[in-house]
């Protein structure tokens, strides 16, 4: 393809808004020609000074919109099943915001019509794999310099939660990018989850079982723990410690500018994800780009976004019941390869 990848972004809020910057200004190879947003005042607000991009309501008219060759769905979840079948039926690649879709159900129906394509177009978007402390880990682990990876201790931490966010989605949401995450690193599948339920935090909202610490096992026998805290109140960190045979790796240590005055130390810390993962969501449009631009698909596939909306819903029956969930994955099409988070 010499022309400019020609996409059309779905959803302009938060993330499609800093996706349309990135595709503007950071990443080349590619222009935004198409937006679509049921409130066509903010997408025309979000696309004002661009030239020829065309401003829809409807997330199917953006896919027909002329010069359009892919498609980076950033709506909301409820909204993903259908961009995506869509995208699907069309042949158009697809960088998709997690989750996949809202449920595994519905995630499974979308596996089953890239399979039938009988090529990959769609790219999840979980971002961790393009950062590059996560790549060195991956790197690490696979080298098997350690020896087998035995535990992960992971933390995923945020200042405060949205108004409208549940004590399911501390799972569905934000131990979204661990369960992914972990099923990359250690090249395995979550085979069951126990919530536990510390009591709340007194800064939580009224009703909000927050923090939680969720468990994982995998298929390989290693144990994943994760300490999710989305109300800390201080900054956001996410950190991950792989405990090995021979030795560990730790990383999100790493800080922003340290000041020394009045007496003290003060360390920045990120406030929110898009700061903190700013270089990997570069890292992963520009391979989306690249990729799509040569008629393939790269990094999280539509089964990694299933086998993460899986694998939630087992942590949310073991938060509302209590106890360990078994994990029950269907068959992965051959079109994915073999082993977890491939």
């Amino acid at each position: 393809m010499s022309e400019p990848l020609g996409v059309a972004v779905l959803g302009v809020g938060h993330m499609g808004a800093d996706h349309l910057r990135r595709l503007g200004e950071t990443v080349g190879g590619a222009r935004v020609v198409a937006v679509a947003d049921p409130d066509t005042a903010r997408a025309e607000g979000a696309v004002a000074g661009r030239e020829r991009v065309t401003v829809h309501s409807d997330a199917l008219a953006a896919l027909d919109a002329p010069g359009v060759d892919a498609v980076l769905v950033a709506s909301p979840e409820a909204a993903h099943e259908e961009a995506l079948l869509a995208a699907c039926a069309r042949g158009l690649p697809v960088l998709c915001e997690k989750p996949l879709t809202p449920d595994s159900a519905a995630a499974l129906r979308v596996v089953e019509a890239e399979a039938r394509l009988g090529r990959r177009l769609i790219q999840v978007g979980f971002m961790r794999r393009f950062d590059a402390e996560y790549a060195a880990l991956k790197t690490l682990l696979d080298s098997g310099d350690l020896g087998r990876p035995l535990l992960l201790h992971c933390v995923h931490r945020n200042v405060s939660s949205p108004p409208h966010f549940t004590s399911s989605m501390l799972i569905s949401s934000s131990v979204s990018h661990e369960i992914d995450a972990a099923r990359w690193l250690l090249g395995q599948e979550i085979t069951s989850v126990t919530v536990v339920r510390p009591t709340p935090s007194a800064h939580a909202p009224a009703g909000l079982l927050d923090p939680q610490l969720v468990l994982f096992e995998t298929a390989g026998g290693a144990v994943v723990d994760v300490e999710v805290f989305v109300n800390c109140g201080f900054g956001y960190e996410v950190r991950c410690e792989a405990v090995c045979e021979r030795g560990s790796a730790r990383i999100g240590d790493a800080h922003g500018m340290v000041v020394h005055a009045a007496g003290g130390t003060r360390e920045d810390v990120a406030r929110d994800y898009v700061v903190r993962f700013a270089d990997a969501y570069d890292r992963e449009v520009r391979a989306w780009v690249a990729a799509a631009r040569e008629g393939r698909a790269v990094g999280p596939s539509a089964w990694d976004g299933y086998a993460a909306a899986a694998v939630a819903e087992a942590g949310v029956v073991s938060l509302r019941d209590g106890g360990r969930v078994t994990v029950d994955l269907a068959g992965r099409p051959a079109l994915y390869g073999g082993g977890g988070g491939a």
